[in-house]
């Protein structure tokens, strides 16, 4: 078993709406963050925000510095990854008991594998691309919260299904240092889609679905992307918040 499907076999520990809520009361006064996203309205006696699940980083994040929005290309020598394009935006939010707010400043990377389940920058049994940095960079978020990345639907690779790699950091003298990691999956049936078409068709089927990763079977069905299609782009917004009391 190499390092990357060793690390991907991690699971995190995932906190339930009861374990949340708990925590939150628990935490008032001690400076927490955690992960959250908008509730029900119906359940105006608690907090507007739930739990994201936080996820395991994986064995290939590397800090490139690189600050861009399409993450296609590769610096080192201008070529571009090829595949089904996908717009994702993130929407973050600084969540208090009265509510979410949009956050701004915050650093939002993303990194996934390409078309042929390959990674940049990094030295695999199957593949060695150091060197290299497609697919691969960070947006600090807008006055609105927002941070917008253009890439591709991501390929597969043995052991895992259909994923996409994120980090979001803050670092400010006001808000002092913290970092939540987790992943976006993508609906199988979609998936199905997208692969008949080149470059994915010439891989044959993938081997892995959502039911079969272990990581994805805690909490993943909270980290699915909701996709829409426009032509043959897939675009897709996530929002999530960041907690503190």
């Amino acid at each position: 078993m190499n390092d990357k499907e060793k690390d991907d076999q991690q699971m995190d520990h995932v906190l339930t709406r009861r374990e949340v809520f708990t925590i939150l009361g628990a935490a008032a006064g001690a400076g927490l963050f955690g992960s959250f996203t908008q509730a029900s309205s119906s359940e105006s006696a608690l907090p507007k925000c739930v739990g994201r699940p936080e996820q395991t980083e994986g064995p290939y994040f590397l800090d490139t510095k690189l600050n861009r929005s399409d993450i296609r290309s590769d610096p080192s020598d201008g070529s571009v990854s090829d595949g089904v394009p996908l717009l994702l935006e993130f929407r973050v939010s600084q969540v208090t008991l009265r509510g979410c707010t949009p956050l701004s400043g915050a650093i939002v990377d993303v990194w996934h594998c390409d078309a042929n389940g390959v990674y940049s920058g990094v030295r695999d049994p199957h593949f060695n691309t150091v060197g290299k940095k497609f697919l691969r960079g960070y947006q600090i978020t807008d006055d609105e919260g927002t941070a917008r990345f253009t890439t591709i639907y991501p390929g597969w690779y043995s052991g895992r299904t259909v994923h996409i790699h994120f980090k979001i950091r803050i670092n400010s003298s006001t808000q002092g240092g913290y970092e939540f990691t987790s992943q976006l999956y993508f609906d199988d049936s979609v998936t199905d889609q997208v692969y008949t078409q080149s470059p994915y068709s010439s891989r044959g089927r993938r081997i892995t679905r959502n039911k079969d990763d272990g990581i994805f079977s805690v909490s993943g069905d909270q980290l699915m992307l909701a996709l829409t299609k426009s032509g043959q782009v897939y675009a897709a917004i996530f929002d999530i918040g960041l907690q503190r009391t």
